[in-house]
């Protein structure tokens, strides 16, 4: 008895690949969101607290990540738009937009990590406080906020490290076309032969009123 050699069917050779594009989407969906809404809702929260010295004793400061750094929050603004755009693109165009949102993510990591440590706010704050415009912070402590913006920035380069390997095989936004990019056929009006609007209506929209489909098929 010969031997018998199994050939994988072709569909389910294609369904590899689709599976894997509906997890990386779904992943990159949800790491992209929660990443831009944690690096914002970080931005917002103390990152650090000291003192200025008064006439009447120490003076309490705080600043918000938003005053130490803008930066975070505005890759987060511009990763989210990306992520976004990467489903309205396909080919060389989701590639470039792909990277962009990558690049927003490394950049709010890189911003957030150096503003963990960058007191200029506080002294700003210090030398209002006191009159005195050479007065610095004292007692400077910093907070786990900068760590978490820091996070959230790898969620989002996370999304877009995944939208450059896997986003070929993630479908684009259309109604107006299938999954492979092609329009969608219209169904021919059925025709009454006995009805002669019925028959230049399916004229003049390309159909031969005598046959099954359109004119020339």
């Amino acid at each position: 008895m010969d031997d018998v050699t199994a050939v994988p069917h072709p569909r389910s050779e294609a369904a590899g690949p689709a599976r894997s594009g509906r997890r990386t989407l779904a992943v990159t969906l949800l790491s992209g969101a929660l990443g831009a809404a944690v690096t914002l809702l970080s931005t917002r929260q103390n990152w650090m607290e000291g003192t200025a010295t008064v006439a009447g004793g120490a003076f309490p400061l705080t600043a918000r990540g938003s005053d130490v750094t803008g930066v975070p929050a505005a890759l987060a603004i511009v990763g989210l738009a990306a992520l976004v755009a990467v489903f309205a693109v396909r080919r060389s165009g989701r590639l470039l937009v792909s990277a962009l949102l990558a690049l927003s993510g490394a950049g709010a990591v890189v911003a957030a990590v150096l503003g963990a440590s960058d007191s200029s706010a506080l002294d700003e704050r210090a030398a209002a406080a006191s009159g005195n415009t050479a007065a610095t912070a004292a007692g400077i402590g910093h907070t786990g906020w900068p760590y978490v913006a820091a996070a959230g920035g790898a969620l989002i380069l996370l999304a877009g490290l995944l939208a450059l390997r896997y986003g070929r095989l993630w479908p684009v936004m259309s109604g107006r076309y299938e999954r492979d990019g092609r329009p969608r056929p219209r169904k021919a009006k059925p025709v009454d032969p006995d009805r002669p609007e019925d028959i230049w209506k399916a004229l003049d929209r390309g159909e031969d009123p005598t046959g099954p489909g359109p004119a020339g098929t």
